[in-house]
């Protein structure tokens, strides 16, 4: 699976009813390949997004943000679709603009744990049936995206910057937007 391929899949997602489960369904149905593929392509947008700038964002969005915030909300970032991604990458600045104010009105979250492990899933179900746990099956599959070149990186995170001031100074629109009344 290219990188139009994996865009393509997700911008589905949007169409759907119940997307995760459509593309872990859809995936199931695919070649180890492919399914090895959307993981190889999920894993390369997802860590592009482990950026100062990204947590930064999140950040102010959410109030604060910890590993696993930000791994969710890349995860939600992804599920946006190709555009909003590349868009954010550029400039964080852009989801105040983007983020609904349904989110408000909800007090939901820019998060989507979901999205961390829609490969794996389907690679279960085609291997076994279910998509239960199964630390052989994690270990098969990843020397699979292993055998392909993929080596899933350890990733360190500089922040560059020390305040909300900072903060505030780098992303004035979301400071503006969430500064005061973050989300979640």
């Amino acid at each position: 699976m290219n990188e139009k391929e994996f865009w393509s899949l997700i911008s589905k997602m949007h169409i759907v009813e119940e997307p995760y489960e459509w593309v872990i369904s859809h995936l199931a149905r695919q070649s180890d390949e492919v399914i090895v593929g959307f993981e190889i392509q999920f894993e390369t947008a997802f860590t592009k997004a482990y950026n100062s700038n990204l947590l930064g964002a999140a950040w102010i969005i959410m109030g604060g943000c910890s590993e696993d915030s930000f791994a969710h909300f890349r995860g939600w970032l992804i599920g946006q679709g190709e555009q909003v991604y590349k868009k954010t990458l550029n400039n964080p600045d852009y989801l105040a603009e983007y983020i609904f104010p349904i989110y408000e009105e909800e007090g939901l979250s820019p998060e989507l744990e979901e999205m961390l492990d829609l490969a794996l899933q389907a690679y279960s179900i085609k291997q076994k049936g279910d998509d239960d746990w199964d630390d052989k099956l994690w270990n098969e599959f990843n020397s699979l995206v292993e055998s392909k070149g993929y080596k899933y990186p350890e990733l360190q995170l500089s922040i560059d910057w020390k305040s909300n001031d900072e903060l505030k100074n780098k992303f004035p629109k979301l400071w503006k937007r969430f500064g005061q009344k973050p989300l979640g």
